[in-house]
């Protein structure tokens, strides 16, 4: 079997330099992929998971397009988050000086938290080859006139599935009718949920299916604890959890910026030292904590979906969601935050009864759960929730109505829930044998 190089691609001489410069030696299997059929002018949609190598597959093939004599943008790429945007401009900026071309290839990242006049200033200036940003701040300046995108060749959606999820997918959306209708569009998506598909339809024809399956540890392949909640605190439970796991890093996973702020204001008040990771950090404060985090400052940090999206964070051997998420997939990419650089991972998750539909879900999907509480810092197996009483089928109206004429005794002694059942169950033989009597009549 040939073995795989960048130059078996007809990539430019300067990107054979960037490539040399990175450091890469071989193509991701991603890479494989995207590069000939990127180069080829062909529009796609990439299926792969964060630490694919997707970054690169799509620079590479356009930067070996790119014609430094016209003076006009010729390629945009869209990210859902500030974070993943600012990332990819990162990687702009080094494979362009890898290049040697710093000089001559101009980019420009356009992101919210950033002064918005000086940016139309900059724009109007020179226009950039190269535009890295979220949606609504590349649609502000379409709208501003600071830039103009008609003559681009090539569009990148990265995330998409998240820019749905987020609603973007308008600003996309509003960017794209201003483009010329023949742009090279490459969509990257770690799923493809049907809402995604009118969108698709609307600006690619006949794209090229690209699927990479990962070659990190899947799902199924991990350990999944379910710890119940049973009406407490969430950081009193995850301290337990602290004393019996000493993680090397552990995400906490919240639904929603103000979750993620009173858990981990929560821990820290118990002493655990805690970082916070969500969209209502100022970019500044964003970029500590992201600086904090790869100085592994911390062992733990509370995050949303949004928040973790698109960030590599190196090293997670644990997650914990203290609420479990609404989706599958937000479950998959929360989990897929572990189990990187050779580490197994573990999910641990505190659920409440009405998360029992979405673990059905996943257990359809081959993942495999198992029921735990957490005493004195130490591991505790409990029964399956299907062998569970509070996995019984929901009450009928009847059986609510015999319920409700048990008496409740004025004093609590032992035995009292089995009596109140018993007295319940004979309300609900006489309800039915009087029922039975009304029909025979």
């Amino acid at each position: 079997m040939s073995q795989h190089t960048f130059e078996q691609y007809a990539i430019s001489p300067e990107v054979s330099n960037m490539v040399k410069g990175l450091g890469f030696t071989k193509p991701t299997p991603i890479q494989q992929k995207v590069l000939p059929a990127a180069l080829r002018g062909e529009s796609l949609i990439g299926q792969s998971h964060t630490g694919s190598g997707k970054t690169h597959a799509y620079l590479l093939s356009l930067f070996s397009k790119l014609d430094e004599k016209r003076d006009h943008v010729q390629v945009v790429i869209t990210a859902p988050t500030r974070e993943l945007a600012i990332q990819i401009h990162e990687e702009v900026k080094k494979a362009v000086k890898f290049a040697g071309k710093d000089q001559v290839w101009r980019s420009k990242l356009l992101i919210g938290g950033t002064d918005k006049q000086k940016m139309v200033d900059k724009l109007s200036s020179r226009p950039p080859h190269i535009i890295v940003g979220t949606p609504g701040r590349i649609l502000d300046m379409v709208k501003e006139e600071a830039v103009d995108l008609h003559h681009a060749t090539a569009f990148v959606l990265d995330e998409a599935d998240l820019m749905l999820d987020l609603g973007f997918i308008e600003d996309v959306d509003q960017i794209l009718v201003r483009m010329d209708e023949e742009v090279q569009m490459l969509v990257f998506s770690a799923t493809i949920p049907e809402r995604l598909q009118p969108f698709l339809k609307k600006y690619l024809t006949n794209p090229t299916h690209i699927q990479i399956e990962d070659d990190k540890p899947s799902p199924e392949s991990m350990e999944h604890r379910l710890v119940p909640l049973r009406h407490k605190h969430p950081s009193d439970i995850i301290m337990d959890i602290s004393k019996a796991i000493q993680p090397y890093l552990a995400i906490i996973f919240t639904n929603g910026k103000g979750h993620a702020d009173e858990l981990a204001e929560a821990l820290l008040s118990k002493g655990l030292e805690v970082g916070v990771l969500h969209g209502g950090l100022s970019p500044r404060e964003r970029k500590r904590m992201l600086k904090e985090l790869q100085s592994l400052r911390y062992q733990y940090i509370v995050a949303t979906d949004l928040a973790s999206r698109g960030i590599d964070i190196e090293g997670v051997s644990h997650v914990i969601n203290a609420q479990m998420p609404k989706e599958e997939e937000f479950y998959i990419h929360r989990v897929g935050r572990t189990a990187r650089a050779g580490l197994e991972g573990t999910a641990i998750n505190l659920y409440k009864e009405e998360d029992f539909k979405l673990i059905e879900k996943l257990e359809k999907k081959g993942l495999t759960f198992d029921f735990y509480e957490v005493k004195n810092g130490e591991w505790k197996e409990l029964k399956s929730y299907k062998e569970r009483e509070t996995r019984k089928r929901p009450e009928s109206d009847m059986e609510k109505k015999a319920r409700s004429m048990v008496r409740k005794p004025k004093k609590v002694k032992p035995g009292y829930k089995k009596k109140m059942k018993q007295e319940k169950d004979q309300n609900l033989r006489k309800m039915k044998r009087k029922q039975y009597g009304n029909k025979k009549k």
